[in-house]
């Protein structure tokens, strides 16, 4: 589990294809402090395991489906945000964060502001559910909170239910590689676990699945579990 707040941007210092999988070598410093290999780490959102670990540099490896799912962050040179897995002692400072890449969004607008930079970020449809206003998305990592969402519900009506925005303070900007994404660029981005967790517990709450009986523990096929 992640928390969104970032520790460092990293940089792809080399991408080589081997064995049916995507291997990238990631040059970094303070997440590779007490980083082992099979160790978490998210890069840019995505939850990859460390393969191997050097003094410099660690390395992980992506199958074709990550790549597929996943912004175009896996080429050399692309600098990336970097978290290691939460601690059990530290600080909850973002939000809950599985580095689970839910869908890739596109920015339409990059402008800014006294104080902030304004991304302006069209989702999959299918995220559209999940954005309200004030509420937690991961945007590459980061933990964000949503500013102005379209649609029903939402708070900017010249914006369709699937588009929102972002506003980046200096802070973030400098140290994420947020403030680097202008119009056309994409980024990964994971819905608020929470609020999917509840969505979820409402659907079932008037089926028949919710309904059963908790002490039945016949499995769904009539036998008894092991």
């Amino acid at each position: 589990m992640f928390t969104g707040i970032v520790e460092e941007t990293g940089r792809v210092v080399a991408a080589e294809r081997t064995g049916g999988v995507l291997r990238i070598r990631i040059g970094a410093d303070r997440v590779l402090q007490d980083l082992s290999v099979g160790d978490s780490v998210s890069v840019s959102g995505c939850c990859l395991t460390a393969i191997a670990v050097g003094p410099d540099a660690f390395e992980t490896e992506l199958t074709d489906e990550s790549v597929r799912a996943t912004a175009p962050r896996w080429h050399q040179g692309a600098r990336v945000n970097l978290e290691r897995a939460m601690p059990a002692h530290g600080r909850f400072g973002g939000h809950v964060v599985s580095g689970h890449v839910e869908g890739v969004g596109e920015v339409t607008d990059h402008r800014r502001m006294e104080g902030a930079t304004v991304l302006t970020i069209r989702a999959p449809a299918g995220m559209a559910r999940w954005l309200v206003p004030k509420g937690s998305i991961t945007a590459d990592g980061v933990s964000m909170t949503v500013v102005d969402v379209g649609g029903p519900g939402g708070t900017r009506p010249d914006l369709d239910a699937r588009t929102f925005t972002l506003w980046i303070i200096p802070h973030t900007r400098d140290v994420t590689t947020l403030g680097e994404l202008g119009p056309g660029s994409h980024l990964n981005l994971e819905a608020d676990v929470m609020a999917r967790y509840a969505a979820r517990a409402a659907a079932l709450a008037d089926t028949e699945a919710a309904a059963a009986d908790p002490t039945d523990l016949t499995v769904a096929d009539g036998r008894e579990p092991s």
